[in-house]
């Protein structure tokens, strides 16, 4: 039956990197331990193997499913009266960060940034970094990629650094700092209740595709567009740009960005890095009257240097500057806005 659960016994070989021991073979695994507790070396666990059978570039690894040594007990949480992932397997309780009914209702003018992919992430908060000093700058997740919070390695590193000021996972995500049951509830509670000043929304690591028109993880670029469009928040969006990518719909602007475009029932400004003439003239060509183009230099240079992720999907920042410097014209067009 297509879409069963590909489930395997196993034994945890070694904590780090995690290791699993699934029918004879050492594999490699990722488990979520914000829900399911620690990993130790010897405890029996269930996982699924899909991800790692089917060879994907991203998810490249067997999922702990439960640990049937030690993961079976669970703390009740104080408040918590929403499900996340609400009727599957790992459903569980969350407190939701989404602002009582009373409190809605205006309008808000923190400017929103929608990404496309999770790799825009880190340049987009460091170039804001740069263009306004001290400005609170905070992460939605939203779908169309990894939907576990504590997965994405960045996320950690620009807390870390304090270039991200808060994380909030949002619909199907969860394990962030604060859960919104969808979006717009995300995209309002940050701006009116945890204090941000920009807002930088778009999915968690290894986006979806299928090669398909609109079957892809792009898509949820535009639902974040209208939520913000909706909300009254400035919407700018952060455009897949690519130089080097060996597929043709992803080369120059991707088919992703332009299909949100297209399909926008409002008007959005759109980043643009300057000094990319032929980026510049596809996106003009799409944005037509109804988008704005909002051009901004971006530092390749001082992002090379600042030490944060510069690599995607195998291609370091100087095989593909042009993918970089989209998300970097996005975080240095917040100037003035602080």
């Amino acid at each position: 039956m297509s879409g069963r659960l590909k489930l395997r016994r196993g034994v945890v070989a070694a904590e780090d990197p995690l290791t699993v021991e699934v029918e004879g073979e050492r594999r490699a695994a990722w488990a979520d331990e914000v829900l399911l507790g620690e990993m130790r070396e010897g405890d029996e666990v269930v996982v699924n193997v899909a991800a790692l059978d089917l060879g994907l570039g991203s998810g490249g690894f067997d999922v702990v499913h439960v640990n049937l040594t030690r993961g079976l007990e669970a703390g009740r949480g104080e408040g918590e009266h929403v499900m996340k992932l609400n009727y599957a397997s790992i459903q569980h309780p969350v407190e939701p960060v989404e602002r009582p009914l009373a409190e809605t209702g205006k309008e808000s003018p923190v400017p929103v940034v929608v990404l496309p992919l999770h790799g825009h992430l880190a340049p987009a908060a460091w170039a804001a970094a740069q263009a306004v000093p001290g400005l609170r700058v905070g992460y939605v997740q939203t779908g169309g990629g990894a939907l576990p919070g504590s997965l994405s390695r960045d996320v950690a590193q620009l807390r870390e650094r304090d270039l991200l000021c808060g994380h909030v996972t949002a619909g199907g995500a969860y394990g962030g700092e604060h859960e919104a049951t969808t979006v717009a509830g995300a995209l309002d509670a940050a701006a009116e209740r945890l204090g941000w000043d920009v807002v930088l929304a778009g999915p968690g690591p290894g986006i979806i595709g299928s090669g398909t028109a609109f079957g892809h993880g792009g898509m949820a670029a535009l639902d974040t567009a209208h939520a913000a469009l909706a909300l009254g928040m400035p919407t700018l969006l952060s455009p897949r740009l690519s130089s080097a990518d060996p597929r043709e719909r992803h080369r120059g602007v991707s088919h992703h960005t332009l299909t949100v475009m297209r399909m926008l029932l409002g008007s959005v400004e759109v980043a643009v890095p300057a000094g990319e003439p032929v980026a510049i003239a596809q996106l003009a060509g799409v944005a037509g009257w109804k988008h704005r183009l909002r051009e901004a230099a971006p530092d390749l240079e001082g992002y090379a240097a600042s030490g944060l992720p510069a690599r995607t999907m195998g291609r370091g920042i100087e095989d593909d500057p042009l993918f970089f410097a989209a998300p970097l014209a996005a975080g240095a067009a917040l100037r003035g806005k602080g």
